[in-house]
């Protein structure tokens, strides 16, 4: 796991480069609003389509190949925006790495493959905190790589430097990263995504775990989507600003799903830390319209990356749990699926709505969606989140 944590973590330092700084990409082709959070959900939108085709891939032919291939193109796109002298070839490359994102259902479903239901969140928060370290170094380093003048702000060097990390991580699956699918699996019916969503919505846990999913992505996506704009109209900040707070937020995400979420899990269990991770994100949205400086804006930051830190492995290992070991794959990369309806709908809403109502309304949109997630997870459970198949 450790070498797959690595892999993952370079990567995701190149993916949080350049996310804070899309809103600039698009900016400095005179994108509107709409258009900004539009290129942040054209990702979503191709991985929603393809992510179960690559989850079920991988319980095939392997997670390694899969991987291969998701960090090959993600190089290739990040070239693609370091060279982008249009708008239109930005939402090209976006959706060409979105495409071709099975890293994280397949990473997923490699933790799945190698740990037992017991020590899965742990395991889960592994991945969780490589996204969070990545939030902490690519963010930092993509902001000062940028500059601090939204006008001349270097755009290219990032996007360069994105791609050879994505490399480097091709590189390391190449030569250090085994296959975990286990030998011997029976073979599973080919079936589209729509019948692998239907099945997995059959099982009532499952689908109200996937419910959770849906909704509160939907909000967080939405609140990443406008942040940036949020910020640049709050409090005149720039590309460095932002990264600064996306690096707090992964230092932060990353405490929690590296250090604590063993500890805590075995203590609560999955099912009611998901909940207080829950009510932690609501409060975190509850309190950013509010923030007119920095304190404000620290507890904030600090509620939402807290709350994701522990709700994201908890609700990675209850719908591993409910899946069987010869369907890790294809339920990891429904979950992804969902999630990237979810991500391609929260910046779509969030962005009408902080050009309609008001640069606060989409954090209080998403405090609103996250108090419903958590009314799905009060009391959740824990035999029917843990069982497979249960007779529901």
């Amino acid at each position: 796991m450790a070498i797959l944590f690595l892999i993952v973590l370079i990567d995701l330092i190149g993916f949080g480069l350049v996310i804070p700084l899309l809103p600039f990409y698009a900016k400095r082709f005179a994108a509107s609003p709409e258009e900004v959070t539009t290129l942040m959900a054209v990702f979503s939108l191709m991985s929603m389509l393809t992510a179960p085709v690559w989850g079920r891939l991988s319980d095939r032919v392997g997670r390694r190949p899969v991987l291969m291939v998701s960090m090959a193109a993600a190089g290739l796109a990040y070239l693609w925006m370091a060279f982008a002298n249009a708008l239109w070839m930005i939402f090209a490359a976006r959706a060409l790495a979105g495409a071709c994102a099975g890293n994280i259902a397949a990473a997923n479903a490699y933790i799945a493959d190698v740990t037992t239901p017991e020590n899965r969140a742990r395991g889960m928060g592994m991945i969780g905190a490589a996204f969070g370290l990545g939030f902490i170094i690519g963010p930092a380093l993509g902001g000062v790589v940028a500059g601090n003048n939204v006008a001349t702000a270097d755009l290219r060097t990032p996007g360069l430097i994105a791609c050879a990390l994505s490399l480097t991580a091709l590189l390391g699956i190449v030569f250090a990263l085994k296959e975990s699918l286990p030998v011997g699996l029976p073979p599973r019916a080919r079936r589209g995504r729509i019948e692998a969503l239907r099945d997995a919505m059959a099982r009532k846990a499952l689908a109200r775990l996937l419910a959770i999913f849906f909704l509160t992505i939907l909000a967080f996506a939405g609140m990443e989507a406008t942040f940036a704009l949020w910020a640049m109209a709050q409090f005149g900040w720039g590309p460095m600003q932002i990264g600064y707070v996306f690096t707090y937020v992964g230092v932060l995400s990353a405490a929690m799903q590296g250090g604590l979420i063993g500890r805590l899990t075995a203590r609560f269990g999955e099912e009611k830390l998901l909940f207080a991770g829950l009510a932690a994100i609501a409060a975190g949205l509850l309190v950013l319209p509010v923030a007119d400086g920095l304190p404000p804006l620290i507890v904030a930051v600090s509620l939402l990356a807290l709350g994701m830190g522990a709700m994201q492995p908890s609700l990675n290992s209850l719908i591993s749990r409910g899946a069987g070991a010869e369907e890790q794959g294809e339920v990891m990369g429904v979950a992804q699926s969902v999630a990237s309806l979810s991500r391609v709908l929260g910046p779509l809403v969030a962005g009408a709505l902080f050009a309609g109502v008001g640069r606060d309304s989409p954090f209080l949109f998403g405090m609103a969606l996250v108090v419903a997630a958590a009314s799905l997870g009060w009391r959740l459970p824990r035999a029917a989140a843990a069982a497979p198949r249960a007779a529901d």
